[in-house]
C-alpha cells in the first residue's frame, strides 16, 4: 500500500512522520486578534528588553471571503463497492453493493464550470455532486486526474457564466504572508479560517513532486481540494493534507504546480512529463569537497541510463547538475521538478559541475514512464577473484560481478558488506588493481567512491586514513 493511501486510510505508520491526507489540520494556535483591527499591533520583543514592536495589523477579511466564496464549491462523492454479506442466506458469498460518501472542496476556475480539487477526493467514484454557496446542485465528471501532484479536474454540466477564481503566483509567497482558506470541513459548508505561510518547499512523503506551502490556516477533513488565498482574492495554494495530532499544521499544494499541467488534464485527462533518464542523489558537503566544489548544491548524478535524454546530451555519472533553463538547483529534489514541469520532447537547457568546471548541456526530453527501467537492470558481471584491503577502511575481493565489499573496517553507516564498487574518484574499477590506481587520482584526502546496491548506484564520500 502506498503512503498515500495508507494515509488516506487511516492506516498511520507510528514511527513515521505522520501526514493525514483528506484535508488538514486543526485550529492555528496563538492569539490573531490584531488581524481584526485597523491599524498596528504592539508586540512586547524579549530581545528588546521588553521595549514594544510595532507590526501593521491586517483589516478583517470579510469583503474578501465574500468576494471569493460564490467560487468555492462543496463536492459531495459515491463510490459503489462490493462487499459479501455473511447473513444465513448469502449461500455463495456474492458481492452486495454498498455506496461509500465522501466530500471534499473544489474552486471554480472558468465560466463554463470546470473546478479545480484533489486527485484522492474523486478516486474510484462513480458519481460527483457538486453545491454552491447559492445552494445550486450539479451534477459533474471527472475530467482529468494527476495522481503524482493529487490534483484533479471536475466539470459542471449544464452551466454557463459561473463566478471563477484568479490564480496567483505562489512563487512570490513569503513565510509571514497572510493566507484565508475556505473550504467543507466536516461537511459543514463553507468555512473561512485565516492564518499565515508557515514555510514553503516542504516535502512530507507524499509523492516524488513535493513542494508543498505549509499554513497554520484551519483546514480539516473536507477541506481537500479547497483553495488557499493570498490578500489580493487570488488563489496560492490547493489544501491537501494535515500532520495528524499537531495543530496548525497544514499543507497546500503550489497553485504554480498546478498551472503546469491544468491544461493538459483539460487536453486529454491525464498528464505527461518529460524525462531526462538517470538517478541523482542529494549532495553532501563531503561529497561535494571529493569533487571538488567549493559550496555543495545541486543534484548529483549517480547514474545515466544509456540512450536516455541525459545521456545524449553527453550527461555523465558523477557530473552535479546545478541549473534546469536558468532555474538554479539549490536541492536534489529541485531536480525532479524541474524537469517534471516540461512535456516529452521539450529541450532544455542544463548546467553541470565536472571536474572542476561549469559546462552546459542541451537534452531532448524522453517520455516519463510510471516505472522506468533501471539503468544496470541487464549489465553483465565480470570476472575473477582474491582480497584486498587498503586505506579506505573497507576488505575488497574481485568477483564474478565485480570489486565487492567484504568488511567494514572501520564504521559506515552508507556502506555495506556485498556492495559493488562502480568507480573510485569517478575512474571504473573492474578489480582491486583499478582501485589502488583510482586512488592516486584523490582530491581533499576524500575518496568518492559509487557503489551499486542491488539495481541501485549511489555515490559515497571516505575520507582516506
Amino acid at each position: 500500500m502506498s503512503l498515500l493511501n495508507a494515509l488516506r486510510r487511516g492506516v498511520l505508520p507510528s514511527a513515521l512522520l505522520v501526514i493525514a491526507l483528506s484535508a488538514c489540520g486543526s485550529p492555528p494556535a496563538g492569539p490573531v486578534s490584531a488581524v481584526a483591527e485597523q491599524g498596528t499591533a504592539q508586540l512586547a520583543s524579549p530581545l528588546s528588553g521588553g521595549a514594544t514592536v510595532s507590526l501593521p495589523a491586517h483589516a478583517s477579511v470579510a469583503d474578501l471571503a465574500a468576494r471569493v466564496a460564490p467560487s468555492v464549491v462543496n463536492i459531495s462523492t459515491v463510490q459503489r463497492v462490493a462487499s459479501v454479506e455473511d447473513g444465513p442466506f448469502n449461500f455463495f458469498g456474492q458481492g452486495v453493493p454498498r455506496e461509500r460518501r465522501g466530500a471534499g472542496t473544489g474552486f471554480i476556475i472558468d465560466s463554463e464550470g470546470y473546478v479545480v480539487t484533489n486527485a484522492h477526493v474523486v478516486d474510484k467514484v462513480q458519481q460527483v455532486d457538486v453545491r454552491l454557496l447559492d445552494d445550486r446542485h450539479f451534477k459533474a465528471d471527472v475530467v482529468g486526474r494527476d495522481t503524482k501532484l493529487d490534483l484533479a479536474l471536475i466539470k459542471l454540466r449544464n452551466v454557463a457564466e459561473l463566478p471563477a477564481v484568479g490564480l496567483g503566483d505562489s512563487r512570490s509567497l513569503r513565510v509571514g504572508d497572510h493566507v484565508v482558506a475556505v473550504g467543507n470541513p466536516f461537511g459543514l459548508g463553507h468555512t473561512v479560517t485565516l492564518g499565515i505561510v508557515s514555510a514553503k518547499e516542504r516535502s512530507i512523503g507524499a509523492g516524488p513532486y513535493d513542494n508543498f506551502i505549509q499554513t497554520d490556516a484551519s483546514i480539516n477533513p473536507g477541506n481537500s481540494g479547497g483553495p488557499l488565498f493570498n490578500m489580493r482574492g487570488q488563489v496560492i495554494g490547493i489544501n491537501t493534507a494535515i500532520r495528524a495530532g499537531a495543530d496548525g499544521i497544514g499543507f497546500a499544494i503550489p497553485v504554480n504546480s498546478l498551472k503546469d499541467i491544468v491544461s493538459q488534464l483539460k487536453e486529454k485527462g491525464f498528464v505527461e512529463r518529460g524525462m531526462l533518464g538517470l538517478a541523482f542523489q542529494a549532495l553532501t558537503p563531503e561529497l561535494g569537497a571529493a569533487l571538488g566544489m567549493k559550496k555543495a548544491h545541486g543534484a548529483l548524478v549517480s547514474d545515466v541510463l544509456p540512450g536516455s535524454a541525459a545521456g545524449r546530451a553527453g550527461i555523465r555519472s558523477g557530473d552535479v547538475i546545478v541549473q534546469v533553463d536558468a532555474v538554479p538547483i539549490r536541492r536534489s529534489e529541485e531536480l525532479a521538478r524541474n524537469v517534471a514541469r516540461h512535456r516529452p520532447g521539450s529541450t532544455i537547457a542544463i548546467k553541470l559541475w565536472r571536474d572542476g568546471k561549469l559546462l552546459e548541456r542541451t537534452a531532448t526530453l524522453d517520455r516519463l514512464e510510471d516505472d522506468p527501467p533501471n539503468p544496470r537492470a541487464t549489465q553483465k558481471p565480470t570476472a575473477p577473484a582474491s582480497k584486498h584491503g587498503h586505506e579506505l577502511g573497507i576488505q575488497l575481493e574481485d568477483s564474478p560481478a565485480g570489486v565487492r565489499i567484504v568488511r567494514l573496517m572501520r564504521p559506515n553507516r552508507e556502506l555495506r558488506p556485498g556492495d559493488l564498487l562502480v568507480s573510485v574518484n569517478r575512474r571504473p574499477v573492474r578489480d582491486t588493481a583499478n582501485v589502488k590506481d583510482a586512488l592516486a587520482h584523490t582530491k581533499n584526502n576524500t575518496a568518492l567512491l559509487q557503489v551499486r546496491r542491488g539495481q541501485r548506484q549511489r555515490y559515497v564520500a571516505i575520507p582516506l586514513k
